[in-house]
């Protein structure tokens, strides 16, 4: 998957985030700091091996958030879970 997708992703977790019955802000808070983490591992030039560790990471840190929202935020969960996808098909 291009790169350019998986911005898109990350642009629509941001969207649905602002939306109006958005997650508590603990919740907020730490999607954030993960859809940063991500955009930074996308923009800078690391060795292949640091990018997936880092992307296993994140994608943990996704799942678990993912289940999380699935009662409250499910079209929420299910970008996540996209995003998560498109990390893994990436090879990111």
């Amino acid at each position: 998957m291009p790169a350019e997708s998986l911005h898109d992703l990350l642009v629509r977790v941001r969207e649905r985030l602002n939306e109006g019955d958005a997650p508590d802000q603990e919740s907020r808070a730490l999607l954030g700091t993960i859809v940063h983490d991500i955009e930074r591992a996308l923009g800078a030039p690391t060795p292949p091996a640091s990018r997936v560790a880092a992307a296993a990471t994140q994608a943990r840190r996704l799942e678990s958030l993912a289940v999380r929202f699935e009662a409250g935020h499910p079209g929420l969960a299910e970008t996540l879970r996209e995003l998560m996808d498109a990390l893994v098909k990436a090879g990111i």
